[in-house]
């Protein structure tokens, strides 16, 4: 840890860090800060391999900063993007979630988007891996293609999403909540909702509730939640484990399930 000028830093480094990774997160960063909407960590400088960033001093979760995150990133999805699949605007090099690389896109569709680049790129990975099974890719597969096909294509315009809203990425503080190492880009706004809810969040009801207050959620958005962590799941489902193989194909067919109730 360092100051730079009243600010105090933390450095990251990765020495084997692949072209524009933490370039990538700055360009992110900067994206998100932009919106007026949720705080995130400032940069301090970034370089191939390496990002300075504020260091941010944690304190306990509030339902008042719950509050205060749910309206501020409803703010945040609102001021938009380019496009579905949209890098942050003037980044035109590799996305990233974690560590794996994602394609960028340039879609009107949300569901085309969302099964060809951030479901099915990580599916034949995690059968590689031994975590999840032909038969479970199989069922994966039905979703993908039912969601592309726009089954659940609505109005609703490109998002400006934080893109890995699980809670280990928001940072409680005494000013309010911070967010941290995103994986920015234009998407629906229920998919950073149902990220958050993955893995709990403080006040996770109370978050929902103030968004819901300052944007209202579409009608049947609780049954759309395993439709929308289709995308974590399979990032994890890819490097961390068999369990996630098994919730990747359960939240499948929970969306298929989604789907045959709507047909009866």
């Amino acid at each position: 840890m360092r100051e730079t000028g009243r600010m105090q830093t933390i450095v990251k480094r990765r020495d084997d860090a692949p072209d524009g990774f933490f370039e990538a997160e700055a360009a992110g960063l900067g994206w998100l800060a932009a919106a007026g909407g949720v705080r995130v960590v400032a940069v301090a400088g970034v370089s191939p391999g390496r990002i300075e960033l504020e260091r941010i001093a944690e304190a306990r979760p509030t339902r008042d900063a719950a509050v205060a995150f749910g309206a501020a990133l409803a703010r945040t999805h609102a001021a938009g993007a380019a496009a579905f699949g949209a890098p942050p605007d003037g980044w035109h090099g590799p996305l990233y979630i974690g560590r794996r690389e994602m394609p960028a896109a340039a879609e009107s569709s949300w569901g085309a988007f969302y099964a060809r680049d951030r479901v099915r790129p990580f599916v034949p990975i995690a059968v590689d891996a031994g975590n999840l099974t032909a038969d479970e890719a199989a069922l994966v597969e039905r979703a993908c293609a039912a969601i592309a096909a726009g089954a659940f294509d609505d109005e609703e315009p490109p998002a400006r999403l934080h893109g890995d809203l699980w809670n280990g990425n928001v940072l409680w503080s005494a000013d309010g909540v911070v967010l941290i190492d995103p994986a920015a880009h234009g998407g629906h706004p229920e998919t950073d909702l149902a990220m958050l809810a993955l893995f709990g969040c403080p006040f996770l009801e109370v978050i929902l509730a103030s968004y819901d207050e300052a944007a209202p959620l579409r009608d049947g958005w609780r049954e759309r939640v395993p439709l929308h962590q289709l995308h974590p799941l399979a990032v994890h489902a890819a490097g961390h484990g068999r369990g996630y193989g098994v919730a990747l194909a359960e939240a499948a067919g929970a969306v298929l399930g989604v789907l045959d109730t709507g047909r009866e």
